[in-house]
Parts: structure tokens; C-alpha cells; sequence
């Protein structure tokens, strides 16, 4: 599976366009008020990629497993410092709204936690590398 995201940002105007294989959907960011840059940040976006990923993990896992999921909300926070700087202590929260037992939904929490991809991706700490 080859995703990629590609933004162009002109002034007041931000062109995102994300893509798995061969799907590609596009993506409404706001610019700063300057009218230059985006208003989310690469640490919000990086925190919804945390949120979205295993979100949409619960509902894969939960589905391969036969368990009834009705709601899924993911709050994940982190700290960056100055300029530069790499973030940490990223943590996540999850609420599932579910018919199911309370052990059983704790099992597919953890178990999820074990195969969210963007969550391994981090923990294994994978080069970043600019091209040109």
C-alpha cells in the first residue's frame, strides 16, 4: 500500500490532496490569517493521523471479530517545545460505544493498540529523509 500527501499553498489558498494507491481524496485546511501557511499545525495533524488511525483500527478489528461498535472517540495529546524541537510523552484515550461486554471491548482496545500502523510507525522511529 503506497499513501502519500501532497500540499500546495499559495496565498489564502491550501491544495491537499491525500492518496492510498490509487484513491486519492482531497482535503480542506484553512490558512493562517496572514493568508500564507496553514492554521493546523504539523503536531495537530500528526495527533489526527494518531486519532484517525486508531479509530479506524477499532472498527476493522471489531468487525473482524464479530463485536457490535456504534461509536469510537479517540483523544490523543502530545507536548512539543521550541522550534526544532521533537515531540513527546504522545498519549491517546479511547471511548467505544458498544453492546458488548466491558471485557471484551478492553481486549479489542488492546489489541487494536498492538496493530494501529501510524501508532507502530512512531514507535519504531523511521527516518524522515528530504529528496530533492
Amino acid at each position: 500500500m503506497k499513501i502519500s500527501a501532497k500540499l500546495t499553498s499559495t496565498h489564502h489558498r491550501q491544495d491537499v490532496v491525500v492518496q492510498t494507491n490509487d484513491s486519492a481524496k482531497s482535503l480542506a485546511l484553512p490558512t493562517k490569517p496572514s493568508g500564507f501557511g496553514s492554521a493546523i499545525n504539523g503536531g495537530e495533524l500528526l495527533l489526527l493521523a494518531l486519532a484517525t488511525c486508531y479509530c479506524n483500527d477499532i472498527y476493522r478489528e471489531a468487525a473482524k471479530k464479530n463485536i457490535p461498535v456504534t461509536g469510537v472517540e479517540v483523544e490523543c495529546t502530545g507536548t512539543f517545545g521550541a522550534e526544532g524541537e521533537p515531540g513527546d510523552n504522545f498519549c491517546y484515550n479511547v471511548k467505544i460505544s458498544s453492546d458488548a461486554a466491558a471485557e471484551t471491548i478492553e481486549k479489542l482496545i488492546r489489541a487494536t493498540d498492538g496493530v494501529a500502523e501510524v501508532h507502530n510507525t512512531l514507535r519504531k522511529g523511521v527516518s524522515v529523509k528530504l529528496t530533492r
